[in-house]
């Protein structure tokens, strides 16, 4: 593993954590757990490397391995423990142990140290990379660690949680002096956690140009924007910080985003690719992300996000919008927002990705030459007229997503649901509940739940 470590905790598994506390009594409690992990070679921002671990799996132990328990201790049979190295090596996930000290606060004890470290010579014997130690206290905090070698471990202070709910342990200050009257209103501690959250935008064009500087005012520090196309006329009627003269010279959309960045001057570490979202030269980035905001108009990139959300535990918020003009009186105007988090529903349960519009898109921008060919021969739908497109619903929108990202950490309208959209024309908003459906090759496999990095990516053949 290089660099810093960082761990992303899913919903279902902090769940079970919190769990044993519960089932305890008053006594300690012990679980496994299984990580998955994300290597990146390269942050966007700092340009070093890190390793970031996601929770994969929670596993009861059986109680008929418990030996003895009390508020002070916890003892097991091993053999368990040791089908948890064999499953962890075999997939190459990182193997964990979990337990409580219900009466105690979050902190190690002597103990604690002397029975890991020959848990952790057991596991780096067996081939595991590392021990990962999770502890909970009576007042729900946790500690979390990991042996690499049997010297001693490392504490991992950095851990994203993610769900409905979303929340960000990591230390440094938050203060921004611009952010008074935000801090007024959410408090220190959420606001706190809003700063130091590294956000991902995939699409600079209407909706991703909303989305960027409305970041940088709620005062985000680290922002990524993929986006490969170049500014056009018929951009410039919704293009947030455009200008005629970028239309002139043809100059990257990302390359506009980056002005603005630098003219606002509010201290925002922006890094812009240019490259689509999921090709290879973007995963590093993604990899580093807390949040990604699918901003992207096509099909492709969001099945990619739509999995990677699974893959890797990062919530991606996703911005869909859809304009039509029926007749000389009447419209249909339609902006929809889901959010891609553990226990919601994917888009493709939600049928908003057509697979087949995915596979020509990836086509055509993989081997555009082979794409007219099959699309003269009528093999691929093609692409039809330009959908419309207006500025104020484009930057509705794009409000819509940054504040259900808000309230996933603020609790400001509760959690954040699977699907919001809203109707512009009738004037009225819904929340339809889409469940995961059964048998989904992404949300309905266990497998694919904080996997991290497996070959191919994303376990994608293309």
């Amino acid at each position: 593993m290089k660099g810093t470590l960082d761990v992303v905790l899913a919903d279902p598994h902090e769940a079970g954590i919190r769990s044993l506390l519960t089932q305890g009594a008053g006594a300690e409690r012990s679980a496994y757990m299984l990580f998955g992990q994300a290597a990146i070679d390269c942050d966007p921002w700092t340009k070093a490397p890190r390793t970031r671990l996601i929770s994969h799996a929670f596993i009861d132990i059986d109680k008929s391995d418990m030996v003895s328990a009390s508020n002070h201790h916890v003892t097991w049979q091993t053999d368990g423990f040791m089908q948890l190295l064999g499953d962890a090596t075999r997939k190459g996930l990182v193997p964990a142990i979990v337990h409580t000290h219900p009466d105690g606060q979050a902190r190690f004890s002597k103990q604690d140290d002397q029975n890991e470290a020959e848990l952790a010579r057991t596991a780096l014997i067996k081939g595991a990379p590392g021990l990962i130690s999770v502890l909970i206290a009576g007042n729900g905090d946790l500690a979390i660690r990991i042996w690499l070698t049997t010297d001693g471990p490392n504490d991992i202070t950095r851990v994203l949680h993610t769900g409905s709910s979303l929340k960000l342990t990591a230390e440094g200050d938050g203060g921004l002096h611009f952010l008074d009257r935000q801090t007024r209103l959410f408090g220190e501690e959420a606001n706190a956690i809003i700063t130091k959250y590294r956000c991902g935008i995939a699409g600079g064009g209407a909706t991703g140009s909303a989305v960027l500087p409305l970041l940088m005012r709620l005062g985000v520090r680290q922002t990524v924007l993929f986006e490969k196309d170049r500014a056009e006329d018929t951009n410039l009627n919704r293009l947030h910080g455009a200008r005629q003269n970028d239309v002139t010279v043809s100059k990257l959309k990302a390359e506009i985003h980056a002005r603005t960045v630098a003219e606002t001057g509010l201290g925002m570490n922006f890094v812009a690719v240019s490259a689509w979202a999921g090709e290879p030269s973007t995963w590093d980035a993604l990899k580093s992300c807390d949040v990604i905001f699918c901003c992207t108009d096509d099909h492709a990139g969001r099945l990619v996000l739509n999995r990677f959300a699974r893959f890797y535990g990062i919530a991606v918020i996703d911005v869909g919008l859809a304009m039509q003009r029926r007749d000389d009186h009447s419209f249909d105007l339609f902006a929809r927002v889901s959010t891609l988090v553990p226990g919601h529903a994917c888009l493709l349960c939600g049928g908003f990705i057509d697979p087949r519009r995915a596979r020509e898109e990836s086509l055509r921008r993989s081997d555009p030459d082979d794409y007219e060919k099959l699309k003269e021969e009528a093999y691929v739908l093609g692409e039809g007229d330009p959908s419309p497109a207006v500025v104020t619903f484009t930057t509705e929108a794009g409000c819509m997503a940054v504040n259900e990202w808000l309230t996933g950490i603020t609790g400001f309208a509760g959690s954040m649901v699977s699907t919001r959209m809203r109707r512009f024309h009738a004037r009225d908003e819904r929340f339809p509940q889409i469940s995961p459906r059964s048998n989904c090759p992404c949300c309905d496999d266990q497998e694919t739940l904080g996997r991290g990095d497996v070959e191919p990516f994303l376990d994608m053949v293309t």
